[in-house]
């Protein structure tokens, strides 16, 4: 089944407003660029956007958010986004801050048929306890908070009995991903570090749309190197040659080039 797409515009043209929407990435390393850009032009706004983190002012998921686009987040590292930290700490933004690994598997499970699972990650804390705040209000008060969570003890590998928490799966509606390398049947492959969060991603997305920065035909992809198989993908983009070489750094670390003597 070819599952390419024209045109970004026409990949998510489906994605409503209130949709929940997987997003690949860490930092601004593997984001979907492109799609999220023809998302803002879309249109769909109250999104809850499940990501490890919601880009950088005004880039990556930051466009979304920098217009208001996005009411609920579930990411678990946000603090290179001012923007960010303004609308949640006045009451615009609603924010389930997850351990890494946690979301990772949250993704996992759902992309796997799995409702729930236990973890040794957040015992004996608020993540257990509840608390935590979602949602202020405009003068700072707490006016969502989470929930407590079932716990039960279970031995370790060494048989010393610990305490672990019920995490829920997240299954979305859609999962935005950047690959490296695709094939129109949708397999995919991620290079190096941009690997990140993308398979997750694709896996918990009900309607998975790729783009990919260079696009090949069915058969041409080593099957022991594709990292998404297709049948989690629905759809891909092919993006231009300008469209694949544009990528931002978060921040650029330099230092004076030493001289060499001769």
């Amino acid at each position: 089944m070819d599952k390419v797409v024209a045109s970004a515009a026409e990949a998510v043209a489906d994605i409503g407003s209130g949709s929940t929407i997987a997003v690949g990435g860490f930092g601004l390393c593997g984001i979907p660029t492109v799609l999220i850009d023809a998302l803002l032009e879309q249109g769909a706004d109250e999104l809850e956007a499940v990501s490890n983190n919601c880009g950088v002012d005004e880039a990556g998921l930051g466009v979304l958010l920098f217009n208001h686009r996005i009411r609920r987040m579930i990411s678990s590292y946000v603090g290179e986004n001012k923007e960010f930290a303004r609308q949640y700490l006045h009451g615009e933004l609603e924010v389930e801050l997850t351990p890494q690994g946690t979301l990772a598997e949250r993704m996992r499970a759902g992309g796997s048929g799995i409702p729930a699972f236990f973890t040794a990650t957040g015992g004996g804390t608020q993540v257990a306890e509840g608390g935590l705040p979602w949602r202020y209000d405009a003068d700072g008060d707490v006016v969502v908070a989470s929930p407590a969570k079932e716990t039960r003890d279970f031995p370790d590998h060494e048989g010393v009995v610990r305490e672990y928490v019920l995490e829920e799966a997240i299954v979305a509606d859609f999962g935005l991903v950047r690959a490296w390398k695709g094939d129109r049947h949708g397999n995919l492959v991620y290079r190096d570090s941009a690997r990140n969060f993308n398979p997750l991603a694709a896996m918990c997305g009900r309607v998975t749309i790729a783009e990919v920065e260079e696009l090949v035909e069915p058969g041409e992809l080593e099957p022991n190197d594709v990292h998404t198989p297709g049948v989690f993908v629905q759809r891909v983009v092919a993006l231009s040659p300008e469209q694949a070489a544009d990528k931002r750094i978060e921040k650029r670390t330099v230092r004076p080039r030493e001289e060499v003597s001769q």
